[in-house]
C-alpha cells in the first residue's frame, strides 16, 4: 500500500502558529475538546496543533477560525507562510479559470 498523504518538510515552517490557536481558543472561552468537535476534528489533532507537533491544514484552520469566529489570519505567523483568507478558493479558482479578485459579491 502507498502512502500518498502529504507531509510536511523537517523544518518547513507551520501553516499556523501554536500560541495564536491557543491564545484564540482561550479568548474564546472554550475548550480543545470543544473546538475539535465542532471543528470536525480530533481531539489528539487538536492538542498537536496547539503544542506544534502537527500541521494545520488550511481546511482545518478555516474551521478552526469559523468555530473560534475570527479571521483566519489571527491563527497564522506574521510571516513565512501564505496568509489564507477566510473563505476556501471556488472551484473556478482552484482550476485556473477565475482569479480570485474576480470573485463575485
Amino acid at each position: 500500500m502507498i502512502n500518498r498523504r502529504m507531509r510536511r518538510r523537517k523544518g518547513a515552517p507551520f501553516h499556523h502558529s501554536p500560541e495564536a490557536v491557543t491564545r484564540a481558543r482561550e479568548n474564546a472561552g472554550l475548550t480543545q475538546a470543544a473546538v475539535a468537535e465542532q471543528a470536525g476534528f480530533s481531539f489528539q489533532l487538536m492538542c498537536d496543533i496547539e503544542a506544534g507537533r502537527r500541521n494545520a491544514t488550511p481546511e482545518k484552520l478555516r474551521a478552526m477560525a469559523a468555530v473560534l469566529k475570527c479571521p483566519v489570519s489571527d491563527l497564522q505567523p506574521a510571516s513565512g507562510v501564505t496568509q489564507l483568507d477566510d473563505e476556501p478558493p471556488t472551484a473556478l479558482e482552484t482550476a485556473g479559470v477565475v482569479r480570485p479578485t474576480q470573485r463575485a459579491s
